[in-house]
């Protein structure tokens, strides 16, 4: 595989070489021999220990789950050389492929010792880490309660909320840094490429919210967390392009929000008010820009980095680009569509209550949604064309007041009305002349 978003990162690297099958099959192979071996060992620990534990608390009813069978038949079922079920019924429940589930796994488990197997007080060997992790993907793809997935899985619900809060930690600090990072120079200049071929050049993207509800959130905070449902909701700012790629996540403020106020509380234009962003140079009808801009709806407000629609269009030339730009910028809400149905534990309502652990699962699932996307694209499309962009040599200026007086400088530009106008007319225009009634198929 060829992965289009590189990073210098040892697991980037890692997962995008060009010997990625080679790594996967020996992951495979040392993965699966681990399990085989432990599910022998368990079978002959569980009949040495059976019958000599009958709780350590008086009259109470120890559950023997069977957790060693359990294992057995998830191997069996999924993970053996010859599985029961199909790759494609896999790929249905764990909404990803066998080969991305393992590199994920592996790394998890060497980040974080919880999902090591161990030995209980008695000497006993304890849930597999495979256990943990499949009933975190259980709860992440399906929504369902933490006890839901004990008949199949046979896992304690306190011990599959524990997995699910361990995991979606390693995978935010683990994989965070390569799947929810800004664009870099050769991706800014790929997505000036896609953005001119769909009509609008110098688009990155485009910008929306998704609201996530949120069911058991404390009374003493509904009144900030309810918006216009009604319902405590936590908001979720994003950007996707056209392959749906979510290149920004920012998460966490209550509903009683607008889109508005999420932007600007948001960190998305701080690189760039900061003069540490990629370059992003594109010329529409002669002109010059070098700011770059998403699509967003009618509510965010008038900025030359934000190319809005045009209510009620009476021209000709307005209606086409309107048309145009509403499809364009489907794209943030198409992703978030398959974000929530990939992973339904962000369409139902959120049963945590403590929110830095649904900012944790939240993140962990755009996280998991671009890496399937690579894995994904990388089988499925052509390779695109390489970009190689020299990286912004930013001249620091060694004043204070000169660096601050260029940031409000720079802040000002941003948020330049008469700009945003400017380019939207250019825009209007392109469009006009470049993609007409009489020229379309």
């Amino acid at each position: 595989m060829i992965s289009h978003y590189g990073s210098s990162s040892y697991l980037a690297s890692s997962f995008s070489s060009s010997d990625d099958d080679d790594y996967y099959d020996d992951l495979e192979k040392q993965v699966v021999c681990q399990i085989t071996a432990n599910n022998n060992f368990c079978i002959a620990q569980h009949q040495n220990n059976e019958g000599s534990h009958r709780g350590s608390i008086p009259s109470h009813i120890v559950v023997n789950h069977d957790r060693e069978n359990a294992d057995r038949n998830l191997f069996n079922d999924y993970f053996a050389e010859n599985p029961r079920l199909s790759a494609s019924m896999f790929g249905r429940r764990f909404r990803t492929g066998r080969a991305l589930f393992l590199h994920i796994y592996d790394v998890v488990q060497r980040h974080d010792n919880y999902f090591v197997q161990r030995r209980d007080g008695l000497g006993k060997l304890a849930l597999l880490g495979l256990q943990k992790v499949t009933v975190v993907f259980r709860m992440l793809a399906y929504g369902v309660p933490a006890d839901a997935t004990n008949e199949y899985i046979k896992i304690g619900e306190s011990t599959a909320l524990e997995s699910l809060k361990r995991f979606c930690r390693v995978v935010v600090e683990v994989f965070g840094v390569c799947y929810l990072r800004s664009p870099n120079a050769d991706d800014v200049a790929r997505l000036l490429h896609i953005g001119e071929s769909r009509g609008f050049p110098g688009m990155l993207g485009s910008l929306d919210c998704m609201h996530w509800k949120w069911k058991n959130c404390p009374t003493a905070w509904g009144g900030q967390c309810a918006g216009l449902i009604g319902s405590p909701t936590i908001i979720l700012e994003a950007i996707a392009d056209y392959d749906l790629w979510i290149w920004h996540a920012y998460f966490g403020l209550p509903g009683s929000n607008n889109d508005i106020s999420v932007l600007e509380a948001s960190h998305l234009f701080a690189d760039l008010a900061a003069g540490v962003s990629p370059p992003a140079n594109y010329v529409i009808k002669g002109k010059e820009y070098n700011m770059g801009y998403y699509l967003a709806d009618g509510i965010y407000p008038k900025w030359s980095t934000i190319g809005q629609t045009i209510r009620e269009p009476l021209d000709p030339k307005k209606q086409f680009f309107s048309r145009k730009q509403e499809a364009c910028r489907k794209d943030v809400e198409h992703a978030f569509g398959v974000l929530q149905s990939r992973f339904s534990i962000v369409a139902g309502p959120a049963h945590q209550w403590n929110k830095r652990i649904l900012h944790d699962i939240m993140t962990s699932c755009i996280i998991m949604h671009n890496m399937i996307i690579e894995d994904e694209r990388d089988f499925n499309a052509p390779i695109e064309e390489q970009f190689e962009v020299p990286n912004p040599e930013v001249e620091m200026v060694g004043n204070d007041d000169a660096r601050f007086q260029e940031f409000l400088a720079r802040h000002r530009k941003i948020k330049d009305k008469d700009a945003h106008t400017a380019l939207r007319n250019a825009l209007i225009e392109y469009l006009w002349d470049e993609y007409s009634i009489g020229k379309l198929v």
